[in-house]
């Protein structure tokens, strides 16, 4: 272990000693040990200013590398500085970089290869249905997807990816022991298994709003891109987006019906072109130049198996439709058709999107080539 790691940890735990003032201290002395020791006059001549040397002066008496290390340990947390073999690559060409961070999982090469995915936290049956899917063909064509962990999108996305077999990054806006929302605790422990959890914040740091803003600078930065998948205009996931442009990243956005709120951001980013229309996720392969090496999706084959099956299939697409308007077309019985379909649920056929609503599978959908633009 990297000898002076303990004295990254504890600058980190320092506000306002970040990337730049780090790297005078790395420039000025030989490593971070003396730095940690240094006198102030020592640390001004290293090129800090007097902000950055009443910082130091008030919180590094407070703090104990040794006891932080041991903390880590604790949680089972790794450090991973700017300058290791590990830190991500596309992450270190932002400008404003992290300069530490924590994890808890495994980052892998393949990771490289990755989308940043967010929405609204108040996402509505469609945004989850369109995240849903896209997520789901991305992580079966090996493409890690990274979000926040939070409400709405971001937690449909990271479950369509492990559910695809995929993997999938979260990245915290508070420490890795505080899981936020606390809902999504089971959901952090997966993501874990098959990727990993990660923060710029120490232990103990709480979700403060200002960390957000901050938090998705990171998202955008690990990734190839951004795919917003539904947002208002005062979303944060577009915060996320302009982070993207600036660090000259694709985005790309999901549109949605002109009368529906959580569509207003997405379709606004793509009417002045800063975001890219996509409908499946082939948009975004062919975007990013990824079809030649993204593997075909392997769909397995069901059938329906009865007359009424066959007959409550052609009632269906992907637009939802409610058990009563079904009833209404197929001219079945109400008793028929709310144990039909509840059995071809069961089997992968048609799927359950909102109350009493239902949508044709995406098998189904392939087999009998339904046009859904």
């Amino acid at each position: 272990m990297n000898k002076d790691i303990k004295y990254w940890v504890g600058f980190n735990n320092i506000p306002g000693i970040g990337r730049v003032r780090l790297g005078l201290l790395e420039k000025h002395f030989e490593g971070l040990e003396l730095a940690w020791k240094a006198s102030p006059g020592e640390l001004k001549r290293a090129g800090l200013d007097s902000l950055a040397l009443r910082s130091i002066e008030q919180w590094r008496d407070k703090i104990d590398p040794d006891a932080e290390m041991e903390k880590l340990q604790h949680y089972k947390v790794k450090v991973v500085t700017c300058n290791d073999e590990e830190y991500p690559k596309r992450l270190k060409e932002i400008y404003d970089y992290p300069p530490v961070l924590y994890v808890k999982g495994a980052l892998l090469p393949e990771d490289e290869w990755c989308l940043a995915v967010v929405g609204t936290r108040r996402a509505t049956v469609y945004g989850k249905q369109v995240t849903e899917e896209i997520t789901t063909d991305l992580a079966r064509n090996k493409i890690t997807i990274v979000s926040g962990l939070a409400r709405g999108i971001d937690t449909v996305a990271h479950r369509s990816a492990l559910e695809a077999g995929g993997r999938t990054v979260a990245v915290f806006a508070s420490g890795l022991d505080i899981i936020y929302p606390a809902e999504n605790q089971k959901l952090a422990r997966d993501i874990m298994e098959r990727g990993a959890i990660l923060s710029e914040y120490p232990l103990g740091m709480k979700p403060r709003a200002e960390n957000f803003p901050r938090r998705n600078r990171i998202l955008s930065g690990l990734s190839l891109g951004v795919l917003v998948t539904e947002a208002d205009e005062d979303s944060g996931a577009l915060i996320t987006a302009r982070d993207a442009l600036e660090q000259d990243r694709e985005v790309f956005a999901v549109p949605g019906s002109i009368l529906s709120p959580a569509s207003r951001g997405t379709n606004h980013v793509i009417q002045v072109g800063e975001a890219k229309l996509v409908r499946t996720c082939s948009d975004i392969l062919e975007e990013l130049n990824l079809t030649t090496v993204a593997r075909q999706i392997e769909m397995s084959e069901v059938l329906p198996e009865t007359e009424t099956e066959t007959v409550l299939i052609k009632q269906l697409s992907a637009e939802p439709l409610h058990i009563d308007e079904v009833c209404r077309k197929s001219g079945l019985p109400a008793a028929t058709v709310s144990s039909t379909l509840a059995m071809m649920e069961l089997k992968g056929l048609v799927k359950q999107v909102g109350t009493m609503n239902y949508v044709l599978s995406r098998e189904m959908r392939q087999e009998y080539r339904v046009r859904v633009d």
